[in-house]
């Protein structure tokens, strides 16, 4: 694999959108190739954080990576933190002992990450691994006896979700609301507060993990409500498909409210990390990667 093959035919096995095809050139394959380097020179079992707005193209990006450094002879799992959220019951209970808006899934304080830093420390030990698989058409995790299992050793794990590598902001920054989700329903700061806690300690062991982080860096907030209602669509359809339940599946008002819960730290991360990150891909409004971008 070099940056100016033609892909078309290789990636034609994971029935990728040609969309996608049509941008490995200029994102995929470079991001690759540094990679594999890096887990060359660095040893296996490489732990790599992706980070991008909701709808950016974190899980594709992800699985696409996974194809390409099997060409170069290396082992890679992506693992997606939305596969780490807490099961319903726990989110419920949550909301009832610090704040309603915990019942929605997503922000920092709604994952299980001890079950996360228990998943990755596994693999990194090369041990038999269970990973585990959150259904967002339910709302719900899946059966521990319906995860797949990871039998051998991986030389490059990427941890891909919209919060992996985060920071938390000062104090002081919570204080004006950012949206009306947060001025209507956290006056008094308790859950921007209690998110922003979380974030600063069990998420900061999480990514102590990260020897490397890339991030897909969003032109503005602006655009995530375009992508992520291309995302519920997506899922409408799959939903469909399978005549399963849609109950679940968000209108386009719903998808406008729940990524409210996310502007406050999409924000903060679009402006904080791109002065740390080991890689930034900074993409337009399709989510092509503009060029030039430092490999």
């Amino acid at each position: 694999m070099k940056r100016g093959d033609n892909i078309d035919d290789r990636l034609r096995e994971p029935s990728l959108p040609r969309a996608v095809v049509a941008a490995a050139p200029q994102l995929h394959v470079p991001l690759a190739l540094r990679l594999a380097e890096r887990v060359r020179s660095h040893g296996t079992r490489m732990i790599v954080g992706l980070c991008g707005a909701q709808g950016s193209g974190k899980s594709t990006t992800a699985r696409v990576l996974t194809h390409l450094l099997a060409e170069q002879g290396l082992s890679a799992l992506a693992l997606s933190i939305d596969d780490f959220y807490l099961t319903r019951e726990q989110r419920m209970a949550l909301s009832h002992r610090v704040h309603p808006l915990l019942s929605t899934r997503g922000v920092p304080g709604t994952h299980d990450v001890p079950l996360a830093l228990a998943t990755l420390q596994s693999l990194r030990a090369a041990s038999p691994t269970l990973l585990p698989r959150f259904d967002k058409a339910t709302d719900e995790r899946l059966p521990r006896q319906s995860w797949p299992t990871v039998q051998t050793p991986c030389d490059l794990i990427i941890l891909e979700g919209w919060c992996v590598g985060a920071r938390p902001q000062p104090a002081a920054a919570l204080q004006s609301p950012v949206n009306s989700l947060e001025q209507d329903f956290d006056p008094d700061l308790k859950w921007r507060g209690y998110v922003n806690d979380t974030l600063a300690h069990e998420y900061q062991q999480l990514f102590s993990m990260l020897d490397m982080l890339i991030l897909l860096a969003a032109p503005s907030f602006d655009v995530v409500y375009g992508w992520r209602l291309e995302q519920e669509q997506q899922l409408r359809r799959q939903v469909q498909a399978a005549s399963g339940n849609l109950a679940r599946v968000m209108d386009d008002a719903q998808v406008r409210h729940f990524i409210a819960h996310y502007e406050r730290l999409t924000r903060h991360i679009l402006e904080e990390m791109p002065h740390r990150a080991d890689i930034v891909v900074p993409l337009d409004a399709q989510r092509r990667a503009l060029q030039p971008w430092r490999i």
